[in-house]
């Protein structure tokens, strides 16, 4: 590996342990998403009582959960430099494309924690069929790219506006409309057994998605870093 991919990748990793070791203390974002989820999903439980749902609608109820706890936490991760006036040390001891990577790793990391607990819970509260589990799952860790890519620059441009949850929700919902519909259209198609074949579409699709956001990103995130 080169010398300064090497550095970066240690910057990162400073960036992400740094933001690992303060969530680990405080459990703010990670306290935020479990309750929203898990009390989402037992009041839907508890409303669909011994009736069951179709797929596409399951599938749709299970994104919009992760849709609107990753708007509920992922933010944070830039909010809470600017509030406790991090902000500009991290400025000047740390290249913008280390604070990128780094922070786009703690929100990857947040939302795979959120998934690896919300997914079961949402098959045994819903009664959800299983049919291709591997393909649902896989559909998944594309779903958690996709979101965390898309949100991770957005939460560093609101991060000193003064109704940061709202504006993030604002910005963030035309930028992952299209991922949130090829994720719901996949993950019904695995609910129903289908065949990689038949989700290959949507697969690519939003991995194409992921690339190009993520490179977007990176391009993008000095100029809104160092405004």
């Amino acid at each position: 590996m080169p010398i300064n991919s090497a550095g970066l990748v240690s910057r990162a990793y400073a960036v992400f342990s740094k933001d690992l070791r303060l969530e680990m203390r405080t459990r703010y974002a990670i306290n935020t998403v479990l309750l929203f989820s898990i009390t989402t999903l037992a009041v839907v439980s508890f409303s669909l009582g011994q009736s069951s749902l179709p797929t596409n609608l399951l599938a749709s109820l299970f994104w919009i959960v992760m849709f609107f706890s990753a708007v509920a936490a992922l933010a944070q991760v830039f909010v809470r430099e600017e509030e406790s006036q991090t902000a500009l040390a991290l400025r000047l001891t740390a290249d913008p494309t280390a604070v990128y990577l780094g922070k786009l790793f703690f929100n990857l990391s947040l939302l795979a924690l959120l998934a690896i607990i919300v997914t079961p819970l949402f098959f045994i509260l819903t009664d959800a069929p299983t049919g291709s589990i591997g393909l649902f799952i896989l559909v998944l860790a594309l779903g958690v790219t996709g979101l965390c890519s898309a949100t991770t620059l957005v939460a560093a441009i609101i991060s000193k506006a003064t109704a940061k949850s709202a504006l993030f929700a604002v910005l963030c919902f035309p930028l992952l409309i299209l991922p949130l519909i090829l994720l719901v259209t996949a993950s019904d198609l695995a609910l129903s057994s289908a065949l990689i074949i038949d989700v290959l579409g949507p697969l690519q699709a939003l991995i194409a998605y992921s690339v190009v956001m993520t490179t977007a990103s990176l391009m993008l995130f000095k100029f809104v870093w160092q405004a």
